[in-house]
């Protein structure tokens, strides 16, 4: 019997592999079940990884400037090569500045077009950390995108929505959970010490925690017991708040995610908070972690409040819930359990793997 033909995919991301999490979480998890499929992969970041050290800290203007060059050079060159693979999966952009040239491009050379949207890149700057070039910025490429793919992945019913203006052939496929390399939680007690209120993020997005400020200063003003864990922003501080800040680093992530007792997900109701698709929550909950999250965007589709954890809408709601799930270990068991079934229920690589095999093979037809 002839062997099957493999079928050639070349990923054209921002990011190296096994660093962001919106590749780290989502398309990259299924690289392993492709392969074993007869798909045969090839990675293309546009950043390297020296640039990802130094491309969300202020400053190292030079270094920006060459190793962005470096990059807008490499795709130049992959270009020409474009031709071997049935399809070019796109990530985001092609190219992060300025209008749609290099994507009009990689879609003539391309035989077929998967483009994955996973965030409202479209919307106005939110990074501090690089305002100077917010300007500049090519928020018409993802719209281009959207109209010229032969498929288009999203992550959120909003923004799914939102691409069938230009595109029907789309599916929301959210964030997921790797559900072997989590261990949930079984020891729910917290035994005289503080509850540790666990939450991950990055520098750009920990102005969020501080958005809950007020609510951790009442709380030990009223002497609840805890400490902030906080990881992907050492320099987090709240005065009057007993903080640890830790740097995010992938090879203790998911061992310091199982030690929170609750973790938070604040957000405000943003339009951009429309295209994200709950990551933290589910991390949090595939670690058995009790989630406490803002009532806004996707994450009513995760979370049913009082059940596999807990939606809250104000200052008010916060402290309350907080202060009840320190204090009931019960209630933090049944509710971090309940999370962790819905995670890989639903949210597990295992749930979605055959979802990306088959737009491969729908779209190479």
């Amino acid at each position: 019997m002839k062997k099957d033909k493999k079928k050639k995919v070349i990923i054209i991301c921002p990011h190296p592999e096994n660093v962001a999490p919106n590749q780290r979480l989502k398309y990259e998890q299924y690289f392993d079940y492709l392969r074993a499929n007869n798909v045969e992969i090839t990675v293309r970041p546009f950043i390297s990884e020296k640039f990802n050290d130094i491309i969300y800290k202020k400053g190292f203007v030079v270094q920006k400037i060459f190793w962005t060059l470096a990059g807008y050079l490499q795709r130049f060159i992959t270009l020409f090569s474009l031709r071997r693979y049935d399809v070019v999966y796109i990530v985001l952009w092609v190219t992060p500045f300025g209008p749609p040239v290099f994507e009009w491009l990689y879609v003539k050379f391309s035989k077929k077009v998967i483009f994955d949207i996973d965030d409202l890149i479209f919307l106005p700057n939110k990074s501090q950390a690089n305002s100077l070039i917010a300007g500049i910025k090519g928020r018409t490429k993802p719209i281009y995108l959207m109209k010229k793919a032969d498929h288009v992945i999203t992550c959120t019913p909003y923004l799914d929505k939102f691409v069938r203006k230009y595109n029907q052939n789309t599916t929301d496929i959210s964030s997921t959970i790797n559900t072997l390399k989590y261990k949930p939680k079984k020891d729910y007690s917290i035994n005289g010490r503080k509850a540790v209120l666990g939450w991950s993020g990055s520098h750009s997005t920990a102005r969020f925690l501080y958005w809950l400020a007020p609510v951790l200063k009442k709380l030990s003003e009223k002497g609840v017991p805890f400490k902030l864990r906080v990881m992907g922003d050492e320099s987090f501080h709240i005065d009057g708040v007993d903080i640890e800040a830790i740097p995010w680093k992938e090879k203790y992530e998911i061992e310091e995610i199982t030690n929170y007792d609750i973790g938070l997900y604040p957000l405000p109701d943003e339009e951009w908070v429309y295209g994200k698709s709950g990551l933290k929550a589910l991390q949090y909950m595939a670690a058995g972690v009790p989630t406490i999250a803002s009532a806004v965007g996707t994450i009513f589709r995760i979370i049913d409040n009082g059940i596999n954890g807990f939606l809250v809408k104000d200052e008010e709601e916060w402290i309350n819930t907080i202060q009840r799930l320190v204090e009931d270990e019960s209630l933090r068991e049944r509710i971090g359990k309940k999370g962790c079934e819905i995670v890989e229920e639903r949210f597990s690589v295992d749930a979605n793997k055959e979802k990306y095999l088959a737009i491969l093979e729908e779209t190479i037809g």
